[in-house]
């Protein structure tokens, strides 16, 4: 049986958010109605080349079904995270053992660090970045105000490997700032791997935020596009 903690929330109010996707790109729509490329959208430029390459050399069927199995389990071990955070009941009986091996690998990290909770799955959105997003998880985390990201991984990942999700998580934080006022400069990336141990990697958020402009940028160039 799995120990369960409760978690204490934070009222801190998030305006949702309609999205359009047109040509495999999201956008958001703010309340003043100006589309905003989504984070990933843009995050999406620093590992074009390596996945186009990858394609090429196990082939677009093979490509496929590794990304469409990589992403049905990312999103049920998420689900387990979000609703573990929100302490929601969760039937543990009704987990396949794949996904209840991943998830515990992420569990004791958020019971022993984890503290007050701001927001799960978020929708998030910022005039001064350009862009728009919905976030793992924001709250205190080894008592730092923190972007939480759940990740998970076939195989170990170095750092150098994963400066997209800290430009991501640089810039949810800095949308948690514009929306609400709360600063935060911690950000969190929990990875589960496949038959391996769990990885945890905490950045900060000055460290990362100017290559997220500078993605930014690259993608409205790219586009010929501005906000609107």
């Amino acid at each position: 049986m799995d120990e369960i903690v409760m978690f204490k929330h934070a009222v801190n109010e998030l305006v949702e958010l309609n999205v359009e996707t047109k040509n495999g790109k999201r956008h958001y729509i703010t309340p003043s109605g100006i589309r905003y490329p989504s984070v990933t959208t843009i995050t999406s430029q620093v590992s074009a080349k390596g996945i186009a390459e990858w394609r090429r050399r196990v082939g677009e069927k093979e490509a496929n079904k590794i990304a469409n199995k990589a992403g049905r389990r990312g999103t049920r071990v998420h689900k387990l995270c979000e609703d573990y955070v929100n302490n929601t009941d969760i039937d543990f009986s009704k987990i396949t053992p794949s996904d209840h091996f991943l998830f515990k690998q992420i569990k004791p990290i958020l019971d022993t660090y984890l503290g007050e909770v701001y927001s799960v799955e978020g929708c998030l959105y910022s005039d001064y970045l350009r862009t728009a997003g919905r976030v793992d998880c924001v709250g205190v985390f080894d008592g730092k105000a923190s972007i939480i990201d759940f990740k998970t991984a076939n195989k170990r990942k170095q750092r150098s490997w994963i400066n997209n999700y800290f430009m991501q998580e640089s810039a949810y934080a800095v949308m948690y700032e514009e929306r609400t006022s709360i600063p935060i400069g911690q950000l969190v990336t929990i990875i589960a791997v496949e038959q391996d141990e769990p990885q945890l990697f905490v950045e900060r958020r000055d460290d990362h935020i100017m290559e997220f402009i500078k993605y930014r940028d690259q993608y409205e160039e790219q586009h010929k596009c501005l906000p609107g």
